[in-house]
């Protein structure tokens, strides 16, 4: 009974990682489409189609969900075997819970890059190179 709450508690608080996390990652990728107008508008001008624009975008939002999700695992690996540890215990992480916390992390990073990626597809080429 103690230990189905604990364990509810444990999913509801990485859930909410999840969230922040996803939320973060969206505010990075925005924040770069952004900053990087006249990049995007010179690869525009230059032929990259729209899907080659946003497809740079989710590329890079994966990749920071994936650095993310990996340096959770790592940290919460590393966390469960000090404690272990500490008490004695015998360490145990399934297999199961580090890859569905990567899996996790990745499609977060997906979701939260889709935004972005598509409003960077859609700056017309001449509206993205005039803004300085």
């Amino acid at each position: 009974m103690v230990g189905d709450t604990i364990s509810a508690l444990f999913l509801g608080l990485g859930a909410v990682g999840l969230l922040i996390g996803g939320i973060g990652i969206a505010n990075v990728m925005i924040i770069s489409v952004l900053e990087r107008r006249n990049e995007i508008g010179l690869r525009r001008a230059l032929g990259a189609a729209r899907r080659h624009v946003a497809a740079q975008f989710v590329v890079e939002s994966l990749l920071l969900g994936t650095a993310g999700g990996a340096a959770g695992v790592l940290l919460g690996a590393l966390a469960t075997y000090l404690l272990a540890y500490q008490r004695g215990w015998q360490p145990l992480i399934p297999p199961l819970a580090v890859g569905a916390g990567l899996v996790a992390a990745i499609t977060i990073g997906a979701v939260a890059g889709l935004y972005p990626a598509l409003r960077a597809a859609r700056l017309a080429p001449t509206d993205a190179l005039r803004t300085s």
